[in-house]
């Protein structure tokens, strides 16, 4: 069998490594002809622990390359980007890129699966432009949608061991899709047809987004009234059927602060909490950002100059380097915005350069700024030690203060 997976990025390129691994022939496929090029000299582009040996033995073997342009195959595989558009109105014109590219290849008896998150009808949609396009694959070919579920840090791990929601268009699809992923995915496949796939993964990355604006609606709350957060969770946790999350500086990433608008831009009179959560985390970030303005006002007002002000992470979570829809980000760019002619210092250990900020090292930045703003909680900067000579804003929770 040979497998096309059109999307060489966080997922794709994980999921593809990991089908060659267990005998699949792959052809990656990404427009970036930069990200070929690494990709088919045994060199990740993203960070993802033990990953890259693991491409360069699927390379070797003969299982894995990476084209531009897709392959005949036996079964195809979107896994592309599906951001949001205008007023947080979901976009999934790169689904339907790569399907109509793989269109002309498309053979009776051919796997046809999204990955990619995706609004409710999504699959139905592609099918109709597959069938109106290919009339006589109609019944021909099997249609289904598979969402991940991984977490960043932990692929390898997790690609073969979670459990996977499958729904397909017909039992059919959904059966010929749980044939291909059993390959290598040693977690329960659960049986379920496309929309109520597509509409689990939104619920999934809902639930937790909800779940993160109860913790982040708490430490605003706390901050008000001078209670320390950290030690307050940490106290109602004990209780047997409570369980918390930790708050941030927001919600980053492409999954949690992205999928609940494809639920709210669908069905805005149903989705008030979810619609709220977002509202939390959204100003969550804002509200850091005021926070850190205010630290340096003050300081200014007291020391007869502006302070040297340290931000600390860039990217959405700890110990990767990925910077989508990233709150910490978004905060190093209001803070500059508001505060223009100050010496910020911006650190992210996991990203050697960026192209619209300067990096300086955690420690450098650490040992020179009287501010010292934790974004992220990166295991480098919990080797720094709380220093009371200077003003430290912790919004993640590296020291619990």
């Amino acid at each position: 069998m040979r497998a096309c997976f059109m999307g060489l990025g966080y997922i794709g390129l994980p999921t593809s490594i990991i089908a060659a691994k267990n005998g699949i022939d792959i052809a990656g496929v990404d427009i970036n002809p930069k990200v070929v090029e690494l990709t088919n000299q045994g060199k990740l582009h993203i960070i993802e622990p033990g990953m890259e040996e693991m491409l360069q033995e699927v390379i070797a073997a003969g299982k894995f390359k990476a084209y531009t342009t897709p392959q005949e195959s036996d079964a195809y595989f979107m896994v592309v980007p599906t951001p949001f558009k205008g007023d947080h109105e979901p976009d999934v014109s790169y689904v339907e890129a790569a399907t109509r590219a793989v269109l002309p290849l498309l053979k009776e008896g051919d796997l046809y699966v999204i990955e990619s998150t995706s609004p409710i009808g999504t699959t139905e949609m592609m099918a109709n432009i597959i069938f109106a396009e290919r009339p006589e694959l109609k019944d021909k070919i099997y249609i289904a949608y598979c969402p991940e579920r991984v977490l960043p840090g932990n692929v390898i791990y997790e690609l073969v061991h979670n459990d996977r929601v499958i729904g397909g268009l017909t039992p059919e699809s959904t059966d010929k899709a749980i044939s291909f992923y059993s390959q290598f995915v040693k977690g329960e496949l659960h049986k379920t047809n496309s929309r109520t796939a597509e509409m689990c993964k939104l619920t999934e990355n809902s639930s937790r987004d909800v779940q993160i604006a109860f913790a982040n609606e708490l430490s605003l709350i706390c901050d008000k009234a001078g209670i320390n957060v950290w030690e307050l969770i940490s106290l109602a946790n004990k209780h047997p059927r409570v369980n918390i999350l930790q708050p941030g500086c927001g919600v980053g990433g492409h999954c949690i602060a992205v999928d609940p608008y494809f639920i709210t831009a669908d069905y805005p009179a149903e989705s008030k909490i979810i619609a709220a959560a977002r509202e939390i985390n959204n100003y969550k970030s804002l509200w850091c950002a005021e926070k850190v303005k205010s630290a340096m006002l003050e300081f200014e007002l007291k020391n007869g100059r502006k302070p040297v002000v340290a931000m600390m992470g860039l990217a959405f979570k700890p110990n990767i380097d990925d910077l989508r829809e990233s709150p910490a980000k978004n905060i190093v760019g209001k803070v500059i915005h508001m505060c223009n002619n100050s010496d910020i210092l911006i650190v992210e250990p996991n990203v050697e350069e960026h192209k619209q900020y300067k990096l300086t090292g955690y420690r450098e930045a650490y040992d020179n700024a009287d501010i010292i703003v934790m974004l992220t909680a990166h295991d480098q900067f919990k080797e720094l030690p709380w220093d009371d000579s200077k003003i430290i804003l912790d919004f993640c929770g590296i020291y619990r203060r």
